[in-house]
């Protein structure tokens, strides 16, 4: 668990400092409940707050370090678009706009429609040069990577056994655990995410003592135990992402910032080079921490939307991205999760990562909508649903264009 405030040196004054520890502290927190949230009701499950605690009291044995995510020379251009009417100076829904920024606490809106900037703010004192973290958002471009290593062959398939790549987890629960769990996170063994629970695996990955010449990831998540069959069973667990990043860095044999800057930012033409945090042994923490620009966030979602085509040509499998954003795992009536993405209803997907970061994807509508905010909590019903329900406004004013 990364606690250390000092990590937040991308953030340049000190409000944006302040924000960026408060995203950072906690590192990433479950999610799932958000999911069931969408479907009972906003006050049916109390908020998730966000505290010090004495976990996050302790030192820390992370690696303060980053790898960068190098751009290249050519930038993906995102042209203006015609500004959506209501929400411009003057308009019908002028109000509706500042009082969600406002009251959400966002730090950065970007709304690309058929590839071209609709709109674009930002706010607490963020700016279109700073980084932001992107918290478990970060799970999502994890898993395309994981179609990027099958297209270039260094992984065969999703229903490889994870110790076909990572064989130091040979004779662990894992013994039976395909790529594909890892995905959906369902291979069924025991993690507690529970980040006020001293005895959590959150905090017990950050006090364990590694083997010499084992990443860390792997050392720890080779002595839990099974507690469910593979696939039968769904739990949230930001440790499998992790161990994801390890088996493609294991695949491909290259660190898991080089292969992304290489199939993805550098070929795509993001526009800032991006930073990766690393854990106690150097391997980057896949469930999380990536942390870019605005609009890299957005054009990471447009990426997606244009199915990993990049120079006439998908970084991924076919369907590869049909399959990865489709119900995976049923966890509610309609939605679900798939390969890192969360579906929450039949026309769009998303990233998600705690205390508001977002990437909302709609295909059909060519719409992509990237959310950087710094909410007070890391978790709150309330907001999923003003997000959502602000989210609805756009669409809304959009299918009357």
């Amino acid at each position: 668990m990364i606690t250390q405030w000092e990590k937040l040196e991308i953030m340049k004054s000190k409000k944006q400092h302040k924000i960026m520890r408060r995203l950072l502290n906690s590192q990433t927190l479950p999610i799932i409940g958000l999911a069931i949230i969408m479907t009972i009701g906003p006050f049916a499950f109390a908020q998730q707050t966000s505290k010090t605690d004495s976990i996050s009291q302790e030192p820390s044995q992370w690696n303060q370090k980053e790898h960068e995510v190098p751009m290249g020379n050519k930038i993906h251009e995102l042209p203006a678009g015609s500004p959506i009417a209501a929400f411009s100076a003057g308009g019908t829904k002028e109000n509706v706009l500042e009082d969600f920024i406002k009251e959400q606490k966002v730090a950065g809106l970007l709304i690309l429609h058929d590839g071209k900037i609709r709109l674009e703010r930002y706010a607490l004192e963020n700016s279109d040069t700073n980084l932001w973290s992107s918290l478990s958002v970060a799970k999502s471009v994890t898993s395309t990577l994981v179609g990027v290593a099958i297209k270039d062959g260094y992984i065969k398939s999703v229903d490889n056994y994870v110790t076909d790549y990572l064989p130091e987890l040979k004779g662990s629960a894992f013994d039976n655990v395909k790529i594909r769990h890892l995905l959906t996170m369902t291979s069924g063994i025991k993690w507690n995410e529970n980040y006020t629970d001293p005895d959590s695996d959150i905090a017990g990955f950050d006090r364990d003592t590694t083997i010499d010449g084992m990443k860390a990831i792997v050392s720890y998540m080779r002595q839990l135990p099974a507690e469910a069959e593979p696939g039968k069973k769904f739990n949230y667990s930001t440790g499998e992402t992790h161990l994801l990043g390890a088996l493609i860095s294991s695949a491909t044999q290259q660190s898991l910032s080089h292969y992304l800057s290489s199939k993805i930012w550098t070929p795509y033409g993001m526009e800032q080079t991006a930073t990766w945090r690393l854990d106690r042994t150097g391997q980057e923490m896949a469930g999380c921490c990536l942390q870019m620009r605005l609009r890299d966030f957005g054009r990471f979602g447009q990426l997606v939307l244009e199915d990993g085509y990049i120079n006439g040509e998908s970084i991924v499998p076919d369907d590869w991205f049909k399959t990865a954003t489709q119900i995976q795992v049923p966890l509610w009536p309609g939605g679900g999760y798939g390969y890192g993405w969360w579906i929450f209803n039949s026309n769009s997907f998303e990233a998600l990562g705690i205390y508001g970061q977002k990437i909302y994807i709609d295909p059909s509508r060519k719409l992509v909508i990237a959310i950087n905010s710094a909410w007070p909590e890391a978790d709150s019903n309330e907001r999923h649903f003003a997000a959502a329900n602000f989210i609805k406004s756009i669409t809304d004013e959009i299918d009357k264009e």
